[in-house]
């Protein structure tokens, strides 16, 4: 009877994990996919185009009537009019560090304490989350692995949907501090039920507070020979232009100050996120060239006196302005959810953005922001070779529907668990 249980079991582990299909290899021989709509990722588009790839890199985008093929050296892939794209980005994300949120064990993304700058989101990335495999299905390839909780949540990465390890997977390691900035206000209820708003008569010292931990972090690193200290020395790369930071902050008057905050303290890099009422101060935002990384457009609007489709507009209004932004999905259930993200730029075209400056807010715009364009974000010779083909519009729920993706020339498998459920009661309903 033991052994029996051990052999079922074992046999239940194997079908768990046939659901989660193993990293991509990397090809003996160059690809080609030819005749394919390139969108380039720039605002530029390149139709019945030939799009090379060889040892994980792009080698070119040509026209079709330019490139000569040759079978027998290189794997020709017909794509002919569908879409190729960059692989999209999800910033400001626990994806890989979460995987079901109810379950306290398997969230991985926030220590205890208000200061932790030395915590490192980059060696709790799982490669084996069931969650990436569905949200690579739609397109997203890339993603910031992002701290949460405390005042100094910790430092974040930037990592692919692809990996045997999060040694494999890393693109850029520790890119970043995040920074969750005092609220002026504090609002006590839920969204269902909210409560009366109050102001936070603690938001003076929480700044306070703030202000000495970086000074002293500025200090510590202006030092020749310092006693080392762990947290101090983790906020380095702030002040040498190394490292962004993040400041999470929503309400207009708080992105202001906490953007001057940062230039008090000698923060080399500041990006704002979240960033809500960030179309209140987009004069402000451009005139100090601040990059924002803004909340997930489908978001119900901040404030009672707000518009019905503020969220849909606000990325209208930072285009406009002509300020660098991209889109991030976070929020509840931003793992899973972030599968969406290619639809939340959908909707800020519906709202204004030209087509292909919304595609850029989910490729090359998010490159810059975390410091990757020059390997990633969009269809370019010398650049990674992480994208993927659609035979739909990418942006559209209701044709996207994506049928090759690559990751460093990688190509990945595309199944994932919820398709391994639908073929399963499929079966079962015809049988």
């Amino acid at each position: 009877m033991r052994t029996l249980i051990i052999i079922t079991l074992l046999f239940s582990a194997m079908n768990t994990w046939a659901q989660i299909p193993k990293p991509g290899e990397t090809p003996s021989k160059t690809i080609v996919l030819t005749g394919g709509i390139a969108h380039i990722g720039n605002g530029d588009v390149l139709g019945n185009a030939a799009i090379g790839i060889e040892n994980g890199k792009i080698t070119f985008v040509k026209p079709m009537a330019t490139v000569k093929l040759n079978p027998e050296e290189a794997n020709i892939i017909d794509v002919t009019g569908k879409h190729v794209y960059p692989g999209f980005i999800s910033p400001n994300n626990t994806l890989g560090l979460t995987e079901i949120d109810a379950v306290r064990a398997t969230n991985d993304y926030a220590e205890t304490g208000d200061y932790n700058p030395e915590v490192r989101t980059i060696t709790s990335f799982s490669t084996d989350s069931k969650i990436s495999t569905t949200v690579r299905s739609n397109g997203v390839l890339i993603t910031q692995a992002t701290p949460r909780s405390g005042r100094i949540c910790g430092t974040s990465a930037v990592m692919h949907l692809d990996g045997w390890n999060w040694e494999d997977a890393v693109l850029k390691a520790d890119d970043g501090i995040h920074v969750n900035w005092p609220n002026r206000f504090q609002r006590s209820g839920w969204w269902a039920e909210p409560g009366p708003t109050k102001a936070n008569e603690k938001y003076d010292e929480q700044v306070n507070e703030l202000r000495t931990f970086l000074q002293r972090a500025k200090a510590y690193t202006e030092n020749p020979s310092p006693e080392f200290n762990q947290k101090m020395a983790a906020c380095k790369g702030l002040f040498d232009g190394s490292q962004n930071l993040y400041l999470h902050v929503n309400d207009a008057k708080g992105i202001m100050e906490s953007v001057l905050f940062a230039e008090a303290v000698g923060a080399k890099k500041p990006v704002v996120v979240g960033a809500t009422e960030a179309w209140l101060v987009v004069d402000f935002l451009s005139s100090k060239k601040i990059p924002v990384i803004l909340e997930r457009t489908h978001s119900l609007p901040a404030n009672t006196d707000d518009h019905v489709d503020q969220p849909y507009k606000s990325a209208k209004a930072l285009y406009d302005s002509k300020i660098l932004f991209c889109l991030d999905y976070s929020g509840d259930m931003e793992a899973m959810g972030s599968r969406n993200l290619p639809f939340t730029a959908g909707t800020t075209v519906a709202y204004g953005v030209p087509k292909e400056e919304a595609l850029k807010s989910i490729t090359l715009n998010a490159a810059k922001i975390l410091g990757i364009d020059k390997t990633s974000g969009s269809l370019e010779a010398g650049k990674d070779a992480t994208l993927f083909v659609s035979s739909g519009d990418a942006l559209d729920m209701m044709t996207n529907d994506v049928t090759h993706a690559w990751v460093q020339g990688r190509a990945i498998d595309l199944d994932n668990p919820q398709k391994y459920l639908y073929r399963k009661f499929k079966e079962k309903a015809e049988n």
